[in-house]
Formats: C-alpha cells, sequence, structure tokens
C-alpha cells in the first residue's frame, strides 16, 4: 500500500487504516520531513550560541545564511540518495550515507568559511554553530529512521502475535534456549514464545531471555485459558520416555497443542518454521532409536545387483530407497501392482538418477515368468517382500495365499538357490507364530520351505527370515485408518477393547532386515525387538486427543468385534522355541523347530494343487498338518480344529 492508495482509503471514508500494510512513503515526503528536521537543528544550533552571548561579526543576513546552509545540506541529500530507502529497513548502509551527508555539509561550510575569511577578513559562518549544526542534524535524520523502523516493527509485532500459535517450550536446558532464540529472532515463525515450562521447582522467580519460566504445579492447577497458551513445543531427544508420557498426558488434558521440534543442529535456517511440527502418535510409542552398522551392510551391496520382491508394497519400496544409498550396480525391483511399480519407478529414478533401475511387472507365483530374470541377472542379494498379509482377506481366499505365499516363496527361493545369489532375505510376519488365521500360517510354511533349503546338497545361498509385529505407516495399517476416521468426523471402529499389538516404524523395520540380512550365516530366523505392546483402543484415544478432539465427545470409538482369524494378542516367539542374543540389541535368532527339506516340498506341493482347485477346505486341513500349532479364531474353519 503506498501514500496514493491510503489517501484514497481516507478520502474514501475508510478511517481504520492498517499502518503495518503501508510499503514505503514517497521519496519527495521523506526529503520535506528531512528538511524540517535540519532546519530545526541549524535554529537550534544558533539559539544555543546566542544564549552564550557570542555574535560573530558577519556581512549576510540570518536568513541568507540558513538558505545556504540548507542548500548545501539539500544538495548532498541529494548526492549521496539518503532519500532513496525505505525507512523501516534502515540498515548501516543508510547511517553512513546520512554521516556523510551532514559531514560533507559541515566540511563544505567550513571550507567557504575560511575562503571568506581569506578573501573579506572574516568567516562567513561562526565555526563552533557548525560542529553543533553537524551533531544536532545526524542526530535527529538517525533518530527519524531509528523511531520509524522500530514503530513498524512493534505494529508488525502486535499484527504477528494476534495471528501466531502462543507456546511454551518444555525445559530450560541449553537446547530449549536455542530453540527459544530462534522463535524470537524469526519473524516468519508462526509462533509466539511466552515462556518456559519445567518440572523443577527452583526457578519460579527467574527469568528466561526476558519469558517466564512456568512450574508443572501451575500448568496443572491452571485452564489453558488462565495461562493463555494454545500449545507446548517439545524437543523429544532430550526427553526420557517416561517423562514424555507425563508431559503429554498433562497436555492434552489440559487441552493444548503438542509440537515437537528437532535440536537446533538438525535444521537450518531456510526451513525451520518447517521444522516444528505436530506431534504425532507414532512419536509416543516409546521406540528406541536403532542404529545400523552401515560399514558392514555397504559392502553386501556396493556394485552388486540386487533383487527386491514387493518392491512397490511400502516394505518392498523402503528397502529399496535403502540399498540404493548404497551405491550397488543396479536394484530390480518386482512387483504385481502395476500402477504402484510405476510410481516407484518416478520417485527412484529423480531421488538416485546414477543408480541403474530396472522395474519388472511379474507374478512371483508364475515361476517361467521369474527364471529369465535370475537368468539375465547376477544377483547377489534377493530381499523377498511380496506376500498377502491382510489377515481378514486372506481368510476368505485362501488359495490366493497359498499361491503368493507359499508358491511364489517356493519359486524365488529355489531359483536362488539354483543360481547361486549369495544371500536370500525373507520378510516374515509375528503372525506366523502359533498362528490362529490363514495368512499367519502360510507365512510359517514359507519359513519352514526356506529354512529346510538351508542344508540340501549343493545348496551356497544363505537363506535368512526376519520376523518383526506391524509396521507403523504401511498399507492398511492401523494408525493411517485411524486418521481417515477422524477426519472424517468418527467413529473410530476398534474390533476389541483388550486388543493389543507391536508397532515398529517402516524405517527402523527395514534397517533391520538390512542388519540382519548381513549378519546371517543361513538358516536363521531374525526376531527383532518390537518394544511394548500397544492397547489398540489407549492408541485410539490418543490420537483423538493429538487431534484437538475429546474421546466419546467429539470422536466416539466403536468396538465392532473380532475380524476373522484374528487374536488380541500377538507372539513374536512360538512357544518351544529359543533365542540367542546377536552382537546387535534390537536382533535376536529364534530357534524355533524346522522341517525336513523332503517332507516339506511333498506338503507344498499338495497345498499348491488345493490352490488351483480352490479348495479352500483342502487346503486348511494341509496348513494345519504343515503348521502342527495352527488353530483357527474366529472363523468358518474352526470346525476343522474339532
Amino acid at each position: 500500500m503506498n501514500f496514493k492508495t491510503v489517501s484514497g482509503k481516507i478520502y474514501d471514508g475508510d478511517n481504520f487504516l492498517k499502518l503495518s500494510d503501508v510499503r514505503y512513503l514517497p521519496r519527495w515526503i521523506v526529503i520535506l520531513i528531512d528538511v524540517i528536521l535540519i532546519a530545526i537543528s541549524l535554529f537550534i544550533s544558533y539559539f544555543v550560541v546566542a544564549k552564550l552571548n557570542v555574535s560573530p561579526a558577519t556581512f549576510l543576513k540570518f536568513y541568507q545564511k540558513f538558505f545556504i546552509i540548507l542548500g548545501v545540506n539539500l544538495g548532498f541529500m541529494f548526492w549521496f540518495r539518503t532519500y532513496s530507502g525505505i525507512i523501516r529497513h534502515s540498515t548501516f548502509v543508510d547511517l553512513w550515507k546520512i554521516f556523510l551527508t551532514c559531514f560533507s555539509t559541515g566540511l563544505t561550510l567550513t571550507v567557504i568559511s575560511y575562503i571568506s575569511l581569506w578573501f573579506f577578513g572574516h568567516k562567513l559562518f561562526f565555526i563552533p554553530i557548525l560542529f553543533i549544526y553537524f551533531a544536532l542534524s545526524f542526530t535527529s535524520l538517525f533518530v527519524f529512521r531509528l523511531v520509524v523502523k522500530e514503530f513498524f516493527q512493534i505494529i508488525r509485532e502486535m499484527k504477528n502475535d494476534r495471528q501466531r500459535t502462543n507456546i511454551l517450550i518444555l525445559e530450560i536446558g541449553e537446547s530449549s534456549v536455542a530453540i527459544a532464540r530462534a522463535i524470537i529472532a524469526n519473524p516468519n515463525v508462526p509462533y509466539s514464545l511466552k515462556g518456559f515450562v519445567t518440572s523443577r521447582k527452583d526457578s519460579t522467580r527467574a527469568l528466561l531471555l526476558g519469558k517466564k519460566i512456568y512450574t508443572r504445579r501451575l500448568i496443572e492447577k491452571s485452564t489453558k485459558e488462565e495461562l493463555g497458551l494454545d500449545g507446548v513445543i517439545i524437543i523429544k531427544e532430550l526427553i526420557s520416555p517416561a517423562d514424555l508420557e507425563s508431559w503429554v498426558s498433562l497436555f492434552l488434558e489440559k487441552d493444548l497443542k503438542i509440537f515437537k521440534s528437532p535440536s537446533v543442529q538438525k535444521f537450518r535456517d531456510n526451513d525451520f518454521a518447517q521444522s516444528i511440527k505436530s506431534l504425532q502418535i507414532e512419536d509416543l510409542l516409546n521406540r528406541k532409536a536403532i542404529k545400523i552398522d552401515n560399514e558392514a551392510i555397504q559392502p553386501r551391496h556396493l556394485g552388486k545387483t540386487i533383487l527386491v520382491t514387493g518392491g512397490a508394497g511400502s516394505i518392498g519400496s523402503e528397502i529399496v530407497r535403502q540399498v540404493a544409498k548404497f551405491s550397488p550396480a543396479c536394484i530390480v525391483v518386482l512387483d504385481q501392482a502395476e500402477t504402484p511399480l510405476y510410481d516407484i519407478e518416478l520417485e527412484m529414478l529423480e531421488s538416485f538418477p546414477k543408480i541403474r533401475f530396472e522395474f519388472i511387472l511379474a507374478d512371483i507365483s508364475n515361476r517361467h515368468r521369474l527364471e529369465p530374470v535370475f537368468q539375465k541377472y547376477n544377483f547377489s542379494m534377493v530381499y523377498h517382500a511380496a506376500a498377502y498379509k491382510h489377515v481378514p482377506l486372506v481368510e476368505k481366499n485362501p488359495h490366493e495365499a497359498i499361491l503368493v505365499n507359499i508358491l511364489g516363496t517356493k519359486n524365488l527361493s529355489n531359483l536362488s538357490s539354483k543360481y547361486k545369489v549369495n544371500r536370500f532375505v525373507m520378510i516374515s510376519t509375528d503372525k506366523a507364530v502359533n498362528p490362529t488365521n490363514v495368512m499367519g500360517a502360510s507365512k510359517r510354511s514359507a519359513e519352514l520351505y526356506v529354512q529346510s533349503l538351508q542344508n540340501i546338497e549343493g545348496n551356497v545361498t544363505k537363506f535368512i527370515t526376519t520376523r518383526f509385529g506391524n509396521v507403523l505407516g504401511s498399507n492398511g495399517s492401523v494408525i493411517p485408518h485411524f486418521k481417515r476416521q477422524i477426519e472424517a468426523g468418527g467413529p473410530i471402529t476398534v474390533t476389541h477393547k483388550d486388543i493389543v499389538r507391536y508397532f515398529m516404524t517402516i524405517q527402523e523395520a527395514c534397517e533391520l532386515v538390512l542388519q540382519a540380512g548381513t549378519m546371517g550365516k543361513g538358516g536363521e530366523i531374525f526376531v527383532f525387538d518390537m518394544g511394548q505392546p500397544v492397547k489398540i483402543v489407549e492408541l485410539a484415544k490418543r490420537m483423538i486427543r493429538l487431534s484437538g478432539l475429546k474421546p466419546d465427545e467429539d470422536i466416539d470409538i466403536v468396538f465392532t468385534g473380532l475380524r476373522p482369524g484374528e487374536k488380541l494378542y500377538e507372539e513374536l516367539l512360538s512357544d518351544d522355541s529359543k533365542t540367542q542374543p546377536t552382537h546387535h540389541s534390537g536382533i535376536m535368532i529364534s530357534k524355533d523347530p524346522s522341517a525336513n527339506f523332503e517332507e516339506i516340498t511333498k506338503l507344498t506341493n499338495l497345498i499348491t494343487k488345493a490352490a488351483l482347485r480352490r479348495d479352500n477346505a483342502d487346503i486348511v486341513v494341509i496348513l494345519k498338518k504343515i503348521v502342527p500349532e495352527f488353530k483357527s479364531q474366529n472363523s468358518v474353519f474352526e470346525k476343522l480344529d474339532i
């Protein structure tokens, strides 16, 4: 908004003038104000000298000297362009221009005075007046710009405060103070810092960066409105899981928004505002940070050709991303889902332009399609992530699970052994342990077949199985489902009030897959540390509160009953298995019972034929022979256990 727009608003009767919207004043107004200031400075200079009873001799009248001084000063203003900058954005350069203008004016007038003394016998200007004038004019011009700049800064802050979120920062350590400084110094962040909050009791009267330090007790006994707060910023890395749980419970109870910020070292100035995000339910699952040994993993992939089956899925695509970081010669991404495969192709070609990729559309149950792929590429490692995994759907379509989860795994593992692939890493699931559904039993059958290949004559491939629980954010997982239900206004549907599950992020699950694939010697089933199980109904309530809503008031929770094949508790180890530790604290080796190669081959051939006949009852009967601990639950196949 320029001056003409401002005058138009006033003329039109809009007297509510938003000063922060005024972009700049016309240059002639800036010059006029500057001339008025230097004129006042000149009057004051003569007034001060007059009060000292000093009457220098001169042959010019006062108004003549007045216009000469102003004329010289105005000339240097134009010379140094002191009027050209936008006042509110004045910098040291503008201050330097003012100094040069005033200094040059005083120097020029002094020279003129001594020339007058040389030719006419007396000075044109009294030198002390020029010194006083220099000091006053420089000060007045500088103060004018400083006042305008500070005025607009105050107006801007007042405007921004109305639009910003009033927040506290948790704790008063160095990292918290660094985040606070960054917020205060950055006018673009949508947060207004009101202070800090701590559990310490020795800081109640202190100020930090001029801001109040709130105690936990004050937060507990005050309402959100009394505190004048909207939210709290947490630096998650600095807080123990137990303390995080306690603080989050308090903040949610007070209906405060919870934001998370990385430590200052982890973000750059240009993305500071984007670095502070709302706390997600994934942050509250008490997962320990997992560290992997990149020095051991990289040699297994550097310059090698890698196959990832199911490479367009949530787990497979993350394996592709992580493997690409280790500079392999080629990554072959195989999947039967056309659109997701095309999506991962676009992503990988953009993210890793120097890595060679091959994207193959194929069904792993078709050995005739797979064998030419193994013939063409000399695979060093195969990551087998392709599988049908949704329990209720597989329970209704057992034959499809057999063709993909068992026959597909059989095809890939046989070809890996035949073409002497160095390592074959299979992705399994905790649902394979004491399975209660077809999906889990089919994955356990695949585990048994892969293990049985390890010791057959002529095999050089190391067959490795990795087993873990639910993966946060994967296709069909509960958290994205709950988020969609909350966004739709509810209700959230939970199958049972007592159901619990283990959770792990996609990234850490895939990191552990790579680590286990590196450390495996062949025949092992690696089990990952999944942390503590989470009660799904509590997960739902937390997600509702983190969305700023209240369970059973804003969003209802409805219990729908266990789905076919679903059980209340998942297990990572079978009853008769033993574990042994590895050098990685997050990975154990499960010593599950194994199967004889000839026997498991015979049974998998039988079940494949049953699947091709679509004989679901026969399929489940054979599955129960392969996996004796498989007991159907909440399923039409329960009668087969009688």
